[in-house]
C-alpha cells in the first residue's frame, strides 16, 4: 500500500464525490444515521465519507448508492 501523500487532483475528486453523496442524501431528506442504517454502515463511516476524510470501499459506495436509489456512477458525474 502506498504511503506517499495523495496528489491534489485525487483529493479534489474525492471531495467532489463526497459532496455528491451528501447532496443526494439531503435531497432525499435523510439524516446520516438513516442513510447508514439503509446502507448497512455506521454513521461515523458516512460522516467520514461525506467529509472527504475517508474513501469508501467499492462495496460501501455501492451500498450507499443503493440506499439513495441512484447508480454509483451518479456520484462521479462531472468529477
Amino acid at each position: 500500500m502506498p504511503t506517499d501523500p495523495l496528489p491534489d487532483w485525487v483529493l479534489t475528486r474525492r471531495r467532489a464525490v463526497s459532496n455528491r453523496i451528501r447532496l443526494t442524501r439531503l435531497r432525499r431528506d435523510l439524516m446520516q444515521e438513516r442513510l447508514a442504517e439503509l446502507a448497512g454502515l455506521n454513521r461515523e463511516a458516512i460522516n467520514r465519507i461525506e467529509g472527504g476524510v475517508a474513501s469508501p470501499r467499492l462495496d460501501s459506495l455501492l451500498r450507499i448508492a443503493d440506499a439513495l436509489r441512484v447508480s454509483a456512477a451518479a456520484f462521479f458525474v462531472d468529477v
